[in-house]
């Protein structure tokens, strides 16, 4: 596998080809953690909690288990193979507010690791 980048522990800009990966609630309020910074910053659209949005990427984790959170993983993954020219910078999605572990959340990813537009915490490529 290639040298891999990982997502930085701060993101404050964005280059123009990237997108700020984050976890969200269904309804879209984006009140705290990264969800907050996405659209404070990075054109998350409030009320719009799945999907693409500005420059960021709404993930729901606040529906319930891990597996409520697969099918918006999957969906997320097919996104990004399908923009090669994207760079997904993915936050630690889950794993503030929403209570889970880097251990929970990390093997939802294993399909993204051979992404190279797609960079991980560091934490969720050392669980895989």
């Amino acid at each position: 596998m290639y040298d891999r980048e990982f997502t930085p522990a701060m993101i404050t800009h964005l280059g123009e080809n990237e997108v700020f990966v984050f976890g969200s609630n269904l309804a879209g309020m984006h009140a705290g953690g990264a969800a907050r910074v996405a659209v404070n910053k990075f054109g998350a659209v409030w009320g719009q909690g799945v999907g693409m949005q500005g420059q960021s990427y709404a993930i729901p984790t606040m529906q319930g288990g891990v597996e409520t959170i697969r099918p918006y993983v999957d969906e997320f993954i097919a996104y990004a193979s399908q923009h090669p020219e994207l760079k997904f910078l993915v936050t630690p999605i889950g794993c503030g507010i929403a209570g889970f572990t880097a251990r929970e959340i990390a093997p939802l990813f294993a399909e993204a690791l051979p992404l190279r537009n797609v960079i991980l915490p560091r934490d969720f490529v050392e669980t895989l």
